[in-house]
């Protein structure tokens, strides 16, 4: 399924401009807006909760975060965390870059969606959709996110989400417990009975902080786990909020390198080098990060930590150049996600 036709042609126009007017290298697609790291959950692959607690029970100041965007100049947004609804102007955060125009996805466990509801002055809008995390059915995702529960009330709050006319996508993350069978079930369940708007899937990154280090996928383990999940049609019957290439990607049909400029992320911290996944050092700028991360040390075969990855804040990017650069991919684009 596509992502609504005046947001692709946005993206299109931005990117073209980007390569072709302004003869730009490097530039972000999408920012990872961090705006807090404390969250109500203690997800057992989440590594971004492990901070010290002066820094947990800060809040980004509105001001700050629209300032680095601004500078970025991507024409979408992820607010990410921790929890964005554990900020108390995350509403206004929002309601300012739909302002700007941008595009804009609020990233949640969706637990204090209900609880807090009264607390915030959300509006529907054709550049706001909020993001369910779903990593599968009932008694997987509980145990993903360690506490009971939580899968019902994510439910609950996507059907109380739509009621009132938000857009609802998913984004659901899986690791090598799960089983194609796993993926399927998930992805039917959303697709057909919820029926949400779009869905994002990716295999797990090993942060290096996360609780549970043992059930991250590899290249091979991964490859295999989707190209059978994707069998049998499915893969053109979701709605998945994916490139064709990324998930040409995921299946092992084609390899990408690695494009970790292309979603940079920025946090109480700063910028991140070199990407949402790794943390090695923070800068002031935008500009200091594009100008002075040495890029060339980053990807499989080149650092380590890499090998495994098959994220989506890494790969979806060169798949959407590699699409962008080709009109039979462009075309291709163009009929599977029409």
């Amino acid at each position: 399924m596509p992502i609504p036709m005046r947001q692709g042609a946005r993206i299109g126009w931005y990117l073209f401009a980007q390569k072709k007017l302004h003869r730009r290298e490097k530039f972000p697609l999408i920012v990872e807006l961090e705006p807090l790291f404390a969250c109500n959950l203690k997800c057992n692959g989440c590594g971004k909760i492990q901070q010290p607690h002066d820094l947990l029970a800060q809040r980004m100041p509105v001001e700050r975060a629209l300032a680095a965007i601004e500078e970025a100049g991507a024409p979408m947004v992820s607010l990410a965390g921790g929890e964005p609804l554990m900020h108390p102007q995350i509403d206004v955060m929002v309601n300012e870059l739909v302002k700007r125009k941008k595009y804009v996805y609020l990233c949640t466990n969706a637990e204090l969606v209900r609880k807090r509801w009264d607390k915030f002055n959300f509006k529907p809008s054709p550049y706001f959709a909020f993001t369910i995390h779903i990593d599968g059915l009932q008694e997987r995702h509980d145990e993903s996110v360690a506490k009971q529960g939580v899968f019902d009330e994510a439910i609950e709050a996507i059907k109380f989400l739509k009621e009132k006319g938000f857009r609802v996508t998913t984004n659901s993350t899986f690791f090598n417990t799960d089983t194609p069978q796993n993926i399927i079930d998930v992805m039917n369940f959303l697709n057909d009975e919820v029926k949400v708007d779009q869905m994002m899937i990716s295999p797990a990154y090993a942060y290096e902080k996360a609780p549970d280090q043992d059930h991250f996928l590899g290249v091979t383990e991964t490859r295999e786990l989707f190209s059978k999940a994707f069998a049998g049609g499915n893969r053109k019957r979701w709605r998945l909020n994916h490139s064709p290439l990324f998930l040409d990607f995921l299946e092992g049909k084609i390899d990408f390198e690695c494009t970790a400029w292309g979603i940079p992320s920025y946090s109480l911290l700063g910028w991140q080098k070199p990407c949402y996944l790794m943390a090695d050092g923070y800068v002031k700028t935008y500009k200091e990060l594009i100008e002075k991360t040495d890029w060339s040390k980053y990807g499989r075969g080149r650092d380590e930590r890499c090998n495994n990855c098959m994220a989506h804040c890494g790969y979806e990017p060169t798949a959407v150049l590699a699409t962008m650069g080709s009109i039979k991919e462009s075309l291709r684009a163009l009929r599977e996600q029409g």
